[in-house]
């Protein structure tokens, strides 16, 4: 597995070193590896002396983030034209600016750099930073780039990368036989002060009973294609009223419909708006599922990914299925 090199890391100085005021943002809808990374390199610019704003478009739906809205904001600090000059945009968990999403105030034309893991992650020429597709977290990424700038990770923030990159690691069962570097990363969290078992309960513990409404009506609307290889839900507006508006527990759903046997991907819908869909793709080891979504504007990891679009789930679920039998 390709790590974050001192080389990487001295890049990443030299990028910070050339500004005075930073933004840290990270992508819309933040997970636990989003927010975790952001406030990671906010460490890392706290050890500099340079001051910075943590920013986020939200909503802080999951769980698992929701400690941590007050840290943020969606309102940008005003920047005169000078100032602009000498301000460095840092992006976490995602490389493309639309995903950041509404923000108020312009973060177009900031000198940006990106730390990102994604598979459909990319630079654009006047972007800086650093995308590792093998890194099974953004926050993984992020405490290299600390050991490397900075040394040992203070107690505090080790317990909040090691919480990162469970929560995107699924507490580490979608790791494979390359991940040792991983495990030596979060050994050293742990040895810094993170401590796996009360992680595990604020990751799984703690969820609003509404969810577990949510999650029995979407597991009775779940339904099967391609001779029962893959599986389809949905959420619709009045669910989201009753059950989804103090959020959704879309992980244990993944894990019970992916445990069927002869289920190897999954695909949750959830109807946003009236006009608008947002998506989640699960899949088992063989099923590219950030190849279907960036189909539909979005993308991810191999074997999870997202996307955001324009349509209604009835005549999305057609076209979604339609390109899972391209490749099932």
């Amino acid at each position: 597995m390709k790590i974050v090199s001192q080389q990487d890391a001295e890049d990443f100085k030299k990028f910070i070193d050339n500004h005075d005021f930073f933004l840290i943002a990270g992508h819309k809808e933040p997970d636990g590896d989003c927010i975790t990374s952001c406030l990671g390199v906010a460490g890392i610019l706290d050890f500099y002396n340079k001051n910075y704003q943590l920013l986020n478009a939200g909503p802080f739906k999951r769980n698992e983030v929701a400690r941590w809205e007050e840290l943020f904001t969606d309102t940008m600090q005003f920047l005169d034209s000078e100032e602009r000059k000498t301000t460095g945009l840092i992006i976490c968990d995602c490389s493309e600016l639309i995903r950041v999403g509404d923000i108020d105030g312009e973060l177009k034309g900031l000198d940006t750099y990106i730390i990102d893991h994604h598979k459909t992650g990319v630079l654009d020429e006047n972007m800086k930073g650093y995308i590792n597709p093998e890194a099974p977290a953004c926050a993984f990424l992020v405490q290299l780039f600390y050991e490397n700038l900075v040394g040992p990770v203070p107690s505090e923030l080790a317990k909040t990368l090691f919480f990162g990159i469970c929560t995107d690691t699924g507490f580490f069962r979608f790791l494979t036989e390359d991940s040792a570097p991983v495990f030596e990363a979060v050994s050293r969290l742990v040895s810094y002060g993170a401590n796996p078992r009360d992680t595990y309960r604020l990751v799984n513990s703690g969820k609003p009973y509404s969810t577990r409404k949510l999650l029995g009506i979407l597991l009775d609307k779940a339904e099967r294609y391609l001779d029962g290889r893959l599986v389809v839900t949905y959420e619709t507006l009045e669910d989201t009223k009753l059950y989804g508006a103090e959020g959704r527990d879309s992980d244990a759903l993944y894990q019970l419909l992916l445990s069927v046997k002869g289920v190897e991907a999954v695909v949750f819908l959830r109807q946003d708006t009236v006009s608008t869909c947002t998506a989640g793709f699960r899949s088992q080891d063989k099923i590219d599922v950030s190849a279907i979504a960036a189909k539909f504007g979005g993308g991810g990891h191999k074997n999870a990914s997202g996307m955001s679009c324009n349509g209604k789930a009835e005549t999305l679920i057609p076209q979604v299925v339609k390109e899972f039998a391209r490749v099932m």
